[in-house]
């Protein structure tokens, strides 16, 4: 199995397979637990999922702790193959699918702004800092490896609280920034984690840092090159085996998942950024292939997709807050809880610091390259996207039990206290500060603007896939079979933006020559009798 149950040593085989069986019901059972409680707390001024959660998740916890006498306080040993393999991929692919790529591109640049560079700036910090302040803490042996190791474990943000409330067709803009970065951010977090594992960071200069950087732009173009690959094979196999034809919605649903898993495992086997793959898979896919399936299959996957993302999403809350009494990892730090409180504060106080290092700065460089003031980022929401980026979640624990522990354990003083450190950062940020976002974003962004956002965003629906991708910002042209015709558009749009910009230049390019050959929105299977069919005779 992908993970390994906790069962006493030295039990008989048929036993141990009960207690498998046991555990499993029982996670599934608080599952379901986590689903019907966030549903009923959805209108709460305070609560949202993730939270509830890891709320559940520590009350079991603390449950289990009392039933075992404090042996053990879960039922599943963490485990980083777990994560990455198998819970990861469908929530940052359902990411890609399900995002309004009209906003994500028209970002573009401020998105790879803040998730990159940005990520960067924070790493040094958290690096730097960590290394100036805990090694006058003698809280173990830590080498140069280990604290660099720190600075991207503690770069991973988790901003699932902050878009719980943010609304997309409210706040498209602020939505667009928020979910992209957290995206790239993920994705560059794994990326300087695995590079530092890599190199030899023992005798550093120029050349090093130079291939550091180097290795650093190879993976993030070649993983989003193998995902939009990926993707577009995929487009281009159902529609030349157009499958609609022989009513095998089966197959359609099958192939669309099964390659977006095969680009995240082939990027994992060439040693390339698994996240953004599959997550630029699933923007292509959304884009081509989404397009190029029934109209069964279009609802059957959009909610496949979403509820696989929730499900794993709701699993990691649960087990990081049952991983987080685990009596094993907190035994090292019992006879110095004063100095284990202390690394968690610099901790926190870091990922304070270096979040503001570059939220506010690169949101004035940003501002200055944007003519428009509804394009710029204002102070109000500078400090919202600022707010989104201090909550630490599943990827930080994964990343820490790479770095510090062994298949779950650890008998290190000094990566014990990095362990249990990473549990308190993340049960912290989370807890309190996801507590305090609804009554933040509400204050801070009032629903005044609803009506002109809405103007601004295309619908939510599964129609929003069908936007063309890096469409014309101002929607002055659309297609009616196969046609340009024009769209009502505001005057101050028109006259403040060119026709001719790049998105304008990308959608002759994907009329002419992507959507002919990979398929996409204009080709439209359907099934005879079908509502389309009857739409289209009409």
């Amino acid at each position: 199995m992908v993970f390994d149950l906790v069962a006493p040593l030295g039990m008989a085989a048929a036993t141990s397979d009960h207690t498998s069986v046991v555990s499993i019901n029982l996670f599934v059972a608080l599952l379901c637990g986590c689903i019907v409680i966030g549903h009923l707390l959805e209108e709460n001024r305070w609560m949202n999922e993730s939270i509830t959660a890891l709320i559940i998740g520590l009350c079991t916890g603390i449950v289990i702790l009392l039933t075992t006498k404090g042996k053990s306080s879960h039922v599943l040993v963490f485990s980083e193959d777990l994560f990455f393999i198998y819970l990861l991929p469908p929530i940052i692919f359902n990411a890609g699918f399900q995002v309004k790529k009209k906003q994500f591109f028209r970002n573009f640049m401020t998105i790879m702004l803040f998730g990159a560079v940005g990520t960067l700036i924070s790493f040094f910090i958290i690096s730097f800092g960590a290394i100036a302040l805990f090694r006058k803490m003698d809280i173990g042996s830590l080498d140069i490896g280990d604290f660099l190791a720190i600075g991207a474990i503690f770069s991973a943000t988790d901003s699932v609280c902050t878009l719980q409330v943010l609304n997309q067709d409210e706040t498209p803009l602020l939505y667009s920034l928020v979910f992209g970065e957290g995206v790239v951010n993920d994705a560059t977090s794994v990326v300087l984690f695995n590079a530092i594992q890599n190199f030899d960071l023992v005798h550093i200069d120029a050349i090093i840092v130079f291939k550091f950087l180097s290795n650093f732009c190879y993976l993030f173009i070649t993983s989003t090159f193998l995902g939009a690959f990926s993707g577009l094979l995929s487009a281009y196999i159902i529609k030349k085996l157009y499958f609609g034809r022989l009513h095998s919605t089966d197959r359609e649903v099958a192939l669309m998942i099964l390659m977006a898993y095969l680009s995240y495992m082939l990027a994992e086997l060439l040693d390339l950024s698994g996240i953004l793959t599959v997550f630029f898979c699933g923007i292509v896919m959304s884009h081509y292939t989404w397009h190029n399936v029934t109209e069964s299959s279009r609802v059957t996957t959009k909610h496949s997709f979403a509820t696989l993302s929730f499900i794993a999403e709701t699993f990691l809350f649960l087990y990081v807050g049952m991983d987080a009494l685990d009596i094993e990892k907190w035994k090292f730090v019992s006879g110095s809880p004063g100095k284990s409180v202390g690394v968690s504060s610099i901790l926190i106080g870091l990922v304070l610091i270096g979040r503001a290092a570059f939220v506010f700065p690169l949101s004035f460089l940003s501002n200055l390259t944007k003519k428009s003031p509804d394009e710029k980022i204002i102070f109000k929401q500078q400090i919202t996207i600022w707010w989104a980026g201090l909550m630490r979640g599943a990827v930080s624990m994964a990343l820490a039990y790479n770095q510090f522990a062994r298949s779950g354990h650890t008998q290190l003083r000094g990566n014990a206290i990095m362990i249990t450190s990473t549990i308190t950062v993340v049960l912290f940020s989370t807890v309190v500060f996801g507590l305090m976002t609804k009554p933040l974003v509400r204050l801070l962004l009032p629903h005044s603007a609803k009506h002109l956002s809405s103007i601004l965003s295309e619908p939510s629906t599964p129609k929003a896939l069908s936007c063309p991708l890096l469409e014309n910002r101002h929607g002055s042209e659309g297609e009616m079979g196969g046609q340009l015709i024009p769209r009502p558009t505001r005057l101050g749009m028109l006259l403040s933006k060119p026709t001719h910009t790049v998105h304008h230049y990308w959608r002759k390019f994907d009329d002419a020559f992507m959507r002919p050959m990979f398929g996409g929105r204009g080709f439209v299977p359907f099934v005879p009798g079908s509502p389309i069919e009857q739409d289209l005779h009409e």
